[in-house]
């Protein structure tokens, strides 16, 4: 073989694999930073419903103590945020979300209550606990996605 035409194999071949190698590089970038995009998203996603529902529950909470009668409109929208807690998050947040909307209608079925009785019930931190856990639970599933 003549020494210019391995001397040309040589530089195509070397200009072949320098191509696949940036390609390749490329193509690795463009993949984590895809994935990292769609992580970020997600996450987002999740603090955006998880903040919702945690205004939403805290209103209706403060309102179930002064009323025995609740905006259904409201109660409509709290349910609406767990039924997509139900789609996007884990049993244990959409469980936890549950029991929180549960405890307002059984506060608006109790009697009402004065802003005495409410910082009695304040001191005694039963009231606290319910959105509590329900915070840890979202805590939790925001660490697993590696906010």
């Amino acid at each position: 073989m003549d020494a210019a035409y391995l001397s040309a194999l040589a530089a195509l071949a070397g200009s072949t694999i320098g191509g696949l190698t940036t390609l390749g590089a490329s193509w690795l970038t463009q993949k984590t930073q895809f994935t990292a995009q769609q992580r970020t998203h997600e996450i987002t996603k999740r603090e955006e419903l998880f903040s919702s529902f945690m205004d939403e529950a805290s209103k209706l909470y403060m309102d179930a103590f002064e009323h025995d009668r609740a905006d259904i409109s409201q109660l409509v929208r709290l349910f609406a945020l767990v039924s997509r807690m139900r789609v996007l998050c884990s049993p244990q947040v959409v469980t936890t979300a549950d029991g929180v909307a549960r405890l307002i209608i059984e506060t608006y079925l109790g009697p009402n209550r004065t802003f005495r009785d409410v910082r009695a019930i304040l001191d005694t931190a039963t009231v606290v606990e319910p959105l509590q856990e329900f915070s840890e639970a979202c805590r939790d599933e925001l660490r697993r996605f590696g906010a």
